[in-house]
């Protein structure tokens, strides 16, 4: 009786964290499909498209969608992909270029202060400070390679930022690693560059200030 009673918690527990949206601690970012959630810098709402969770950019459009909330320590996950074009041979003169923005400070800007991770296709994970702000990384090239998927398939990041630490980790495979963020909190923000590119399963879990 003692195991079937604790069988029914557990599934009720579990059943909870789904229909709350809760993984692990984590909670989506990307809440319903008006692209209003977000603050847009430099591209229109037409830029963006959500469908389910996942956001389509669309367009030649030159600007980020930021979090309107202001972030310090967490960890923070989301799948892209870019469209592959069609006749596309070699994956490396692919150009398919955006950027993950952390600790963005105002004013807004294209492009504001922050600490870039990479999404350019071919130096994806490699981060660094941007417009005035610092940070000090060590990227690992050949993990760059083996972590990234082909053109057209989706690529899973997760970032962690701990007091002024930010680890860059692409499909299970650490890529970049470094020390001294500053600032060491901000706004979030995906930058959209010229082309098309899809951003899914947008997730946040933050972490205790030590």
């Amino acid at each position: 009786m003692r195991r079937c009673s604790w069988m029914l918690v557990a599934f009720f527990s579990l059943m909870t964290s789904v229909s709350t949206g809760v993984d692990d601690g984590f909670v989506a970012l990307i809440q319903g499909d008006d692209p209003a959630q977000f603050d847009l810098i430099g591209i229109g709402p037409e830029t963006l498209k959500i469908v389910d969770g996942e956001i389509m950019v669309v367009g030649k459009a030159n600007g980020y969608f930021a979090t309107k909330d202001i972030y310090r320590n967490y960890v923070l996950k989301f799948d892209w992909k870019y469209a592959r074009p069609e006749g596309l041979i070699d994956d490396a003169k692919f150009d398919g270029n955006s950027g993950l923005l952390l600790h963005i400070q105002k004013p807004h800007k294209v492009w504001p202060k922050s600490i870039e991770v990479q999404l350019l296709n071919a130096d994806s994970g490699h981060t660094f400070a941007i417009f005035g702000s610092k940070f000090t990384g060590a990227k690992n090239a050949q993990a760059q390679k083996k972590a990234i998927k082909p053109v057209g398939q989706w690529n899973h990041l997760e970032v962690i930022c701990q007091e002024g630490r930010i680890t860059s980790t692409i499909n299970g495979i650490e890529v970049d690693r470094g020390t001294g963020a500053s600032p060491d909190s901000g706004h979030i923000g995906w930058q959209c560059e010229a082309g098309p590119i899809q951003f899914r399963g947008i997730m946040i879990k933050k972490l205790k200030d030590h």
